[in-house]
């Protein structure tokens, strides 16, 4: 069946708690996904004990926000399964506090352009680690300036293209330093959804450092996964999907378990540090043994 690995709750930009993804994951007859809520690991200890009561295993995980300093466009790193979540912890607090200081700037444009107070947007923000676009535009939507999340305005005050938009450059991590902080931490690095930030040159640059690349996704039409999942097979990196599930705050309309990692590929990722592991051994014992004959 394999799992959905790529959901967020209401501590970061999803509009749903952990309960409920689980409760949806069970009605789905899903029995494996991934929180990746972004910066932030917060609910991965909570997530399994109620999975486990539930039947449905949840793989610890967190989308870690970066920057690609040689274009200035934003990249998220999944992180799957680290073995030391804490050395994770400075990096999400430092992404955080970056978040929150261009939320602050962005509320304060919202409200000057729109009959909306700070008051209400930090009120729609209530449970999550910091304050996203979607809560600014279900404020919006509370005053009865918009009727859904991504309408016009959204795409007004969000989009890049706009002329009238209030977005607020954050200053995240490197792609580089974020994932030499997922491997320090004993984690599976894999470059989230290619196609939404278009990168596709990122990933080569980066082939060699990451560990997998999220191949099936909302944002990604079949012909895009089949060409990353060919990518993925030619350099031997890992494959993985996810519906990027956010409930009534998703962008693109997608079921939980919609977007899958195939059971195939969930076990190569389960089983992928041993496998990593047994090849470092099988290297250390082969020059060990190449020292011994030139001795």
């Amino acid at each position: 069946m394999g799992g959905d690995l790529h959901c967020h709750t209401r501590l970061s930009d999803g509009s749903v708690g952990i309960e409920d993804i689980i409760a949806l994951a069970r009605n789905c007859k899903l029995d494996t996904i991934a929180i990746t809520d972004h910066d932030c690991l917060a609910g991965t200890v909570r997530a399994k004990i109620i999975g486990e009561r539930n039947g449905v295993r949840v793989i610890p995980g967190v989308e870690l926000s970066a920057v690609d300093n040689e274009t200035g466009r934003y990249a998220h790193i999944l992180c799957y399964l680290p073995d030391y979540p804490d050395r994770l912890e400075d990096l999400c607090r430092k992404n955080t506090m970056a978040r929150k200081r261009s939320a602050q700037f962005m509320m304060g444009k919202a409200a000057g352009r729109y009959p909306v107070t700070a008051e209400l947007m930090r009120k729609c923000a209530s449970g999550s680690t910091c304050l996203y676009k979607q809560h600014i535009m279900h404020a919006l939507m509370e005053c009865g300036v918009t009727e859904s999340i991504y309408s016009d305005i959204y795409f007004e005050l969000f989009s890049p293209e706009s002329e009238n938009n209030i977005l607020v450059k954050t200053a995240f991590a490197s792609v580089d330093e974020v994932i030499k902080a997922v491997h320090a931490a004993g984690g599976i690095a894999v470059l989230a959804h290619p196609a939404l930030y278009d990168s596709f040159s990122l990933l080569e640059r980066l082939k060699d450092e990451l560990d997998g690349i999220e191949v099936w996704h909302p944002t990604a039409d079949s012909e895009t996964s089949e060409r990353l999942f060919a990518y993925a097979k030619k350099n031997r990196l890992l494959s993985t999907g996810g519906s990027d599930f956010h409930g009534m705050y998703s962008r693109h309309a997608a079921l939980l378990g919609s977007y899958r990692t195939p059971k195939a590929q969930l076990a190569e990722l389960l089983g992928y540090k041993s496998k990593m592991k047994r090849l470092a051994k099988k290297a250390a014992a082969a020059a060990e043994q190449a020292v011994v004959q030139t001795e």
